[in-house]
């Protein structure tokens, strides 16, 4: 059996994120403290090898794989890695964001998607990665709704619980998260 190793890293705090607003799809630019805290991050990965980067499309994301691995490997921006499109309620609080949370597993935001929406496309794009990285160790670069996504997928649990084991709810930040993606 092969397995591929991901290294998922969330990318810099934003201004919004400084706000208490959740962004969803909107392009929002990484805070003074983001662009800190991802050089911070590059200096603990800089001795990392890996085979692949695939980053979400969003600036936010964008600015912090440029950060990570500038001159170091080339970065595959996939829209799949995309934040959750909580559509009308993008850049609205987090706390009201959140405790829609529930509601919105398998029913779309008004005017964007679900969570399960959210899995199906990372889902995809593991699918892929299984085939093209097969062994190898691949950086993502991305956000909330696809890392809570990979912990369903990956490690079995359910959206409830991956919704209150969200190391954001905890403030347990760690300097990436390793999930492993068998055949």
């Amino acid at each position: 059996m092969s397995v591929t190793r991901i290294t998922y890293f969330v990318h810099g705090t934003t201004f919004d994120n400084e706000a208490g607003i959740s962004s969803g799809w909107k392009n929002v630019r990484l805070s003074p403290l983001g662009r800190k805290q991802t050089r911070e991050l590059r200096k603990k990965t800089d001795d990392s090898r890996f085979d692949a980067v695939i980053s979400s499309d969003l600036h936010r994301a964008v600015a912090s794989a440029e950060i990570l691995f500038e001159n170091r490997l080339t970065i595959v921006y996939d829209e799949r890695l995309r934040e959750c499109n909580y559509g009308l309620y993008n850049g609205y609080p987090s706390e009201l964001v959140e405790s829609l949370q529930p509601k919105h597993i398998h029913q779309p935001f008004s005017e964007g998607e679900s969570y399960e929406d959210v899995k199906q496309r990372v889902g995809e794009l593991l699918a892929e990665i299984r085939g093209q990285y097969a062994g190898g160790h691949v950086a993502m670069i991305s956000h909330k709704a696809p890392q809570l996504a990979m912990e369903v997928l990956l490690n079995g649990k359910s959206w409830e619980e991956a919704f209150v084991g969200d190391w954001r709810r905890k403030g347990l930040w760690q300097p990436g998260w390793e999930y492993l993606l068998g055949d």
